[in-house]
């Protein structure tokens, strides 16, 4: 009985193994500039949507990393510039199921707003032709928090400060209104996504002509660090 049980259990395995298994789609490619020149903003801000629910589901696209660095070397073409905040739980790349060439990444704490952002959003916009820009927040942000609370310490004061106005026009002046009630720090985070946009439409003549003429779009949206997913602002 051993031995036809033996048997059996070989004959099994033998036959699991001898299955073919579908090898997962790896990619190689990188954006060029017919792809980058085809879509329009909405197309592209859809995109980070669907990509977005991807890795929240754990469905990430595999890729080949050296294979994408030996064809960008020549150039990119980058669909998005996409504001996020300093922190390391918040790999916009990653979150959006990209990789290389496929956005421009500024970063700072808070996701503010300044002339060198500025810059680099020109940059990506009118010259290397970006149809996107993302201004990206996220859930239980320490520089949000900070700002709250009116932390003072070295250059992060002046950091700070761009994000009191947000605090600000979160504020009713009732309850607890500190970094410890999460409801009103998400009020605050959502505030300064908008106020961020609202700079880049301010202090940028350039994007905000891009934008007029719909040749960009600039959207925000929230990350939550409890479940990868992002809520889109507008």
């Amino acid at each position: 009985m051993k031995k036809i049980y033996s048997a059996l259990v070989i004959s099994l395995l033998m036959f699991s193994c001898s299955e073919k298994k579908e090898e997962p789609v790896v990619r190689t490619e990188v954006k060029t500039a017919e792809i980058q020149s085809s879509l329009n903003p909405q197309q592209i801000l859809d995109s980070l949507r669907i990509r977005n629910e991807r890795f929240a589901a754990g469905k990430m696209t595999k890729v080949d990393y050296s294979a994408q660095v030996l064809k960008s070397e020549s150039g990119q073409y980058p669909s998005a510039v996409i504001l996020s905040c300093l922190d390391s739980r918040v790999p916009v790349e990653s979150i959006f199921d990209l990789s290389i060439g496929d956005v421009f990444v500024a970063r700072v704490a808070g996701n503010i707003v300044n002339p060198d952002i500025l810059g680099s959003m020109e940059y990506g916009c009118k010259v290397a032709g970006s149809k996107l820009i993302l201004v990206l927040g996220h859930t239980n942000c320490g520089a949000v928090k900070s700002a709250i609370d009116k932390v003072e310490l070295g250059n992060i004061t002046e950091l700070l400060s761009k994000i009191t106005p947000a605090v600000d026009s979160a504020s009713t002046k009732q309850g607890d209104e500190t970094s410890k009630n999460t409801e009103f720090v998400n009020k605050v985070t959502n505030e300064n996504v908008k106020l961020a946009i609202d700079n880049i439409r301010k202090n940028s003549p350039i994007l905000k002509e891009m934008e007029d003429k719909g040749e960009i779009k600039i959207a925000g949206g929230v990350y939550n660090l409890e479940n990868g997913k992002v809520t889109f602002l507008n």
